[in-house]
């Protein structure tokens, strides 16, 4: 694992991908899952997140921006659900095996007055499988599909 990697979940991965592969600072994306218990993709979630794996030059764009950004295409209050889609796998986090990385993150939420209400999961990554294929950078490659990120957003950093 790279120093400078974090995993952003945020509902379906394939707007998340879209969205932070964008990002001014962000060298690399990959969509996966992270935080679950089989070593497999094969069968159920088995507790994994949705997620995309972010590699990011920090003298561009720092934790905290990550988390800011985000922000911008996840509803932080809402548990197990980013737009139409529901369910465990959906839920919104960020994952680092970095400890400072964890620190910043959290310290970017305690210091929003919402802070209370935000439900984004901030753990150390336990585990993480990285997506078949056919869900790398998706979006880039079959437009037409849906999304819970609306287009603006999509194109606001491209």
């Amino acid at each position: 694992m790279d120093e400078h990697e974090i995993y952003l979940a945020g509902g379906c991965l394939w707007g998340v991908q879209a969205f932070v592969a964008t990002l001014p600072g962000v060298t690399f994306t990959e969509a996966g899952r992270a935080n679950g218990t089989s070593s497999s993709l094969d069968g159920a979630y088995d507790g994994y997140a949705e997620c995309v794996r972010t590699r990011f030059d920090p003298h561009v764009v720092s934790v905290e921006q990550l988390m800011s950004y985000l922000l911008e295409i996840i509803d932080p209050y809402s548990v197990d659900r980013q737009g139409p889609d529901v369910g465990r796998k959906y839920r919104t986090g960020v994952y680092s095996a970095n400890p400072n990385h964890l620190a910043q993150a959290k310290a970017f939420i305690a210091a929003r007055e919402d802070a209370d209400r935000i439900v984004v999961e901030i753990l150390p990554l336990t585990s993480y499988l990285r997506s078949a294929d056919e869900h790398q950078h998706r979006l880039a490659r079959c437009p037409g599909d849906s999304c819970h990120i609306p287009d603006e957003l999509l194109r606001k950093y491209a």
